[in-house]
């Protein structure tokens, strides 16, 4: 297949319909692209970006971000979901610092090796940031994939295969904006419901020319079991838990605990999960608080 014409139509497109979202410009720094692909990873970038615009204005920097005490940077995590991620960027910050001098690093194994950073995160910094010439391959790019090449749903994560796949079709030149055409080509157009009609590839797509197959009830198992169910979990628990302690001026008492659930036994393993994690402590006083 000559893929000239699908990155010259998927380049063009997406410099013609692209979401305006605050971190998309030059002047973004390296540190500013790895906080965005953080945050957004399993969360709508409309709520993360207003988080992100106060986080960068706090910590522009990893050594702004690495003095940062622990309480402050989960309370400005907010309602983000998942904070042990913060801690996690807090780990990265340091070793941001003590290892590159303050840089963020710009070869996928540094980056790679960065705590709480995976693969998809590292070679989108490398591409996002540093305009490398490396495969980036999310949810989105795999639909996309899927559908584009495959003319079939693929379950599962990225495969080593995959990667490859992509890496073939990125253009010698502007294949980080190729890149992010795939992902928002996915997030805008080629969705779990797709808008066929307004694709700029539908005539070089296998999906539609195999007639839209419907996936198998095998691969569709495969999705639901993917799918997290959150009311009444024990995340959903521990995301209340940590509402209330990050409204709290002071330690709450095992009382000011025990209201936000009434499941004793779900809502004391949700806390003691939380303070295994490092995302809450409990003081000498046997009362609970934000990590110092």
């Amino acid at each position: 297949m000559n893929f000239a014409p699908l990155e010259r139509d998927i380049i063009a497109w997406y410099r013609a319909n692209a979401r305006s979202i605050v971190w998309r410009n030059p002047h973004t720094s390296a540190w500013g692209v790895l906080l965005s692909e953080v945050m957004s990873q399993q969360t709508q970038v409309a709520r993360v970006e207003p988080i992100w615009q106060d986080w960068m204005r706090r910590w522009p920097t990893p050594a702004d971000f690495a003095a940062a005490p622990r309480a402050e940077i989960l309370r400005a995590w907010g309602k983000l979901g998942y904070p042990r991620r913060a801690l996690r960027l807090h780990e990265c910050a340091q070793t941001i610092c003590e290892q590159y001098n303050g840089e963020v690093p710009e070869d996928v194994d540094d980056l790679l090796g960065l705590p709480g950073i995976g693969d998809y995160t590292a070679r989108a910094v490398a591409a996002f940031a540093y305009g490398q010439r490396v495969p980036v391959v999310d949810t989105n790019v795999r639909r996309v994939l899927s559908r584009l090449v495959h003319g079939r749903f693929l379950a599962g994560n990225a495969s080593k295969r995959e990667l490859k796949e992509v890496e073939a079709l990125l253009p010698e030149q502007d294949a980080p904006v190729f890149s992010v055409g795939l992902m928002e080509l996915g997030a805008l157009v080629c969705t779990p419901k797709p808008s066929c009609e307004q694709c700029p590839v539908r005539q070089h797509c296998q999906w539609q020319a195999l007639g839209k197959p419907m996936p198998t009830k095998e691969e569709l198992a495969a999705k639901k079991r993917r799918q997290q169910k959150f009311q009444g979990t024990d995340r959903q628990v521990r995301g209340l838990i940590m509402d209330a302690l990050r409204s709290a001026d002071q330690p709450l008492s095992q009382k000011e605990i025990d209201v936000v659930w009434p499941d004793a036994a779900q809502r004391s393993r949700a806390l003691f999960s939380l303070i295994e994690d490092r995302l809450a402590e409990q003081t000498e006083q046997g009362t609970f608080r934000l990590p110092h």
